[in-house]
């Protein structure tokens, strides 16, 4: 096993790793941003390392800085968690030509299956189903009229380098498509440095379900079941829960084998989500594969017992998973709530201000993920995100009335900031999310009524 980790990440997912860590005897290093210094995560790791300022690519995605800083503290091996540079194959190659060992999937896979549409091709070929459109890049607006024509309307339009839900928007009719092609571009380029883009038919009305998977380099390879990410704004996760509300049996089984046999047709080492639409008389398609740990994976944890992290950085280390699928023995029903520093009231604009109180709820089987404090400063710099709150029960109506409760107690309070706490309140107690009905629509349904 590695003696000394580096978190190439901030906020709740870098303490999040750092604890995995000390568990495992495992020495962490910190990076922090200008805007950083005071996090956590700095006190919390053995070692930190100051890498730029506040701007994500002088700092978090400034490769150069978070080798350098790995060669100084005579890390071994880079966790990159989630977003910044966790899906970067040129990231993984240079850690890689530098002697560190990247926590994650290979260079070769990450460079396959983090391009949506070469993903999309890859899939296909083996056997997952795909939603119509083009599995090359559209490069002039010609081009993706006379593709268009053949996908149909509605259709959405997708950064090939996209993740987070940025970098994607749905096009209804034909006049618009010219408009938005080019702004999904543009958002492409300034977001991910890339501008190419890929066309999908869209499916209104459908449910987005995940399944987490975990492979080793042994050829050992497990599905942890899926999780229903439905409740989404500007196709950005709100709530996720597991297992699904609602989804047959037999058509779980089958999302659950297509994500396996889409590990084993690409040589993909490490924990991963496939990410599929599945429709209401249970058909379904594949998206895209996250590379990476996602944000929900507590729920996950949360049923199996399995430390998703853990076994992320034992398999990096190069042993075989500590786990067969004849293991993975959910239980009960697990929902996770994403605190945002938004106000949903204005389109869930992001918020900024000073955090003068911070109380997390407690409570059985209730647990908290966030790096926020009082006396915090909640910038504009990076990912909304203030904290996770996740709940455990032995079905899902106790599930949501033990979020219900523990979203009661929880307070953040500061001039300026806003949280998204009032809305999921409302989203737990609408009756489609009640009855395990809602699709990806329910929020724009929800502000739609506001």
């Amino acid at each position: 096993m590695f003696s000394t980790v580096l978190i190439a990440n901030r906020g709740e997912i870098a303490l999040r790793i750092a604890r995995t860590c000390r568990e495992l005897g495992i020495r962490t290093v910190a990076v922090y941003s200008t805007a950083d210094q005071d996090a956590p995560v700095v006190r919390f790791a053995d070692e930190a390392v100051h890498i730029g300022p506040a701007a994500p690519r002088r700092s978090y995605l400034n490769a150069a800085a978070i080798v350098e800083a790995a060669r100084k503290t005579g890390a071994e091996a880079i966790h990159p968690g989630y977003g910044f540079l966790s899906e970067d194959p040129d990231f993984a190659e240079i850690c890689a030509a530098e002697g560190l060992t990247f926590i994650g999937p290979p260079p070769a896979v990450l460079a396959r299956l983090g391009d949506k549409a070469r993903a999309r091709e890859v899939m296909a070929d083996a056997g997952l189903p795909v939603l119509p459109g083009g599995n090359r890049t559209v490069d002039t607006v010609a081009e993706a009229v006379e593709r268009a024509s053949s996908v149909g309307f509605p259709l959405i339009i997708k950064a090939a380098a996209g993740g987070g839900g940025r970098g994607m928007a749905v096009v209804r009719e034909p006049h618009d498509l010219p408009r938005i092609y080019a702004e999904v571009r543009a958002t492409g380029q300034a977001v991910f440095g890339d501008s190419r883009v890929y066309l999908e038919r869209y499916l209104d009305g459908a449910r987005h379900v995940e399944v987490q998977v975990l492979a080793d380099s042994h050829g050992g390879v497990v599905h942890l079941g899926e999780r229903d990410c439905s409740v989404q704004r500007r196709r950005q996760k709100l709530v996720e829960e597991t297992p699904a509300p609602g989804l047959a049996p037999k058509t779980a089984a089958s999302l659950h084998e297509a994500a396996v046999r889409g590990v084993r047709a690409t040589g993909y080492v490490g924990a991963g989500t496939f990410e599929f639409l599945v429709t209401g008389d249970g058909e379904f398609y594949f998206m895209e594969i996250n590379c990476r740990i996602q944000v929900e994976h507590p729920v996950t944890e949360m049923v199996t017992g399995v430390d998703l992290i853990g076994e992320q950085l034992r398999v990096a280390a190069g042993y075989p998973l500590t786990l067969t699928q004849a293991d993975v023995q959910p239980r009960g029903a697990s929902i996770e709530c994403r605190v945002n520093a938004e106000d949903p009231r204005r389109g869930f604009l992001p918020t900024a201000g000073t955090v003068t109180t911070f109380r997390a709820p407690g409570g059985p089987f209730t647990r908290v993920d966030t790096h926020l404090e009082a006396g915090q400063r909640v910038t504009a710099d990076y990912d909304p995100m203030l904290a996770k709150v996740v709940v455990w029960a032995q079905d899902r109506r106790q599930a949501i009335a033990r979020m219900q409760r523990a979203l009661s107690e929880l307070a953040v309070e500061g001039p300026g900031v806003q949280t998204t706490v009032p809305f999921l309140t409302e989203v737990l107690a609408h009756p489609r999310f009640l009855d395990g009905k809602h699709t990806t629509t329910l929020v724009d349904e929800m502000t739609a009524q506001a």
